[in-house]
């Protein structure tokens, strides 16, 4: 389902929250460090690059992605892994896990399950998409309620798919840990034109992400008549402006560090 190419088309626009939530983290001199849905493996050897002395670990569940990780010069080790079924070593001192936890049904009770198990001192640092409502999302739900293809597409998530800063906070007290959560609003000034000269620059961000699931369930024919729906409604809602458009994009980040005792 995951293609490394059109989800790196805005790898510096992606790459910036993972910087402001690893900017969070105080770990010193970790000696074991877990990157949990680590994509391309582009930011995970930035890891490595931080805290030299650990082991660091890459893992995502997509083949194609850790193809191409595996395919970076890193000493960073790259497997195959689920993240709903993963939980920390005893050893564990660092797990950051970026812009994935909305893919997991869920994933409150996965939070506290790792939570648990995190030794005394360790860090549980994640970021969540918050932009389920945005007009982006809206254009994708109404595209997605056509009859041609509606019983085959997955649900199209709304607001509820993530929890506000203050919600994550209060699953992470629950368990002892120490908790800094914010949310931030980036406006992304997207080039008409730069990611693909005849799509509109939000289609071809949300092909690397939101709309994965529908182009997974949908044929080439099909998936071409739905993305040119898409775009239409995405041009409505986001006009283009002296050559670019206005991406707004609300993160939610979580740094939780276990308390002793």
């Amino acid at each position: 389902m995951w293609d490394p190419t059109s989800y790196l088309r805005f790898s510096d626009h992606r790459s910036r929250p993972f910087v402001d939530l690893l900017a969070r983290v105080a770990a010193d001199e970790p000696a074991v460090v877990v990157d949990l849905g680590c994509g391309p493996g582009t930011l995970t050897v930035h890891l490595a690059d931080r805290w030299p002395g650990a082991t660091v670990t890459g893992l995502d569940s997509s083949a194609e992605m850790i193809a191409a990780a595996r395919g970076l010069s890193s000493p960073v080790r790259f497997d195959i892994a689920d993240v709903s079924g993963w939980n920390p070593a005893p050893d564990t001192d660092v797990v950051i896990c970026n812009a994935v936890l909305q893919w997991v049904p869920g994933h409150p009770a996965l939070i506290q399950r790792w939570a648990a198990r995190l030794r005394p001192g360790a860090v549980l640092a994640f970021q969540v998409p918050g932009n389920f409502d945005a007009p982006s999302h809206q254009a994708i739900r109404t595209v997605a309620a056509d009859p041609r293809w509606r019983a085959r597409l997955p649900a199209i998530r709304g607001g509820d798919a993530v929890l506000d800063p203050a919600g994550y906070a209060a699953l992470l007290l629950r368990y002892g840990c120490v908790v800094d959560a914010w949310e931030t609003t980036y406006l992304h000034l997207l080039p008409a034109g730069d990611a693909e000269p005849t799509a509109h620059p939000v289609l071809s961000w949300v092909e690397g992400t939101a709309a994965r699931p529908v182009r997974a369930a949908l044929d080439d024919t099909e998936w071409a008549a739905f993305r040119q729906r898409l775009g239409e409604q995405l041009a409505l809602r986001y006009p283009i402006d002296d050559g670019l458009v206005a991406f707004a994009f609300r993160r939610v980040f979580v740094v939780a560090t276990k308390a002793d005792g």
